[in-house]
């Protein structure tokens, strides 16, 4: 893994993190959910919606795994992530 990022949408950050090997960008999850949601809790919105979700047996939520990346105050902590394909809903 190389190339840490943030991207911005409507000003809010959107931590991002290149797999070379597999020619992939990951996405955190919790960013996304902050940027969709507007929650000020992104992370326990994410944990109680991932919690459903397992529940009704989504693979999507069962294949999400974490990477480090940047957190607010400057440290490095696992944080879920997705690829495109798993932040594409399937409908």
């Amino acid at each position: 893994m190389g190339d840490n990022s943030i991207l911005l949408f409507d000003s809010k950050r959107i931590r991002t993190q290149w797999d070379a090997e597999k020619e992939k960008w990951y996405f955190s999850v919790v960013d996304i959910v902050e940027v969709l949601t507007g929650s000020s809790d992104a992370s326990a919105y994410w944990r109680k919606l991932k919690q459903r979700l397992k529940e009704e047996g989504n693979e999507t939520v069962t294949n999400c795994h974490a990477l480090k990346m940047r957190a607010s105050d400057g440290k490095n902590r696992l944080t879920d992530v997705a690829d495109q394909e798993q932040m594409w809903c399937k409908g």
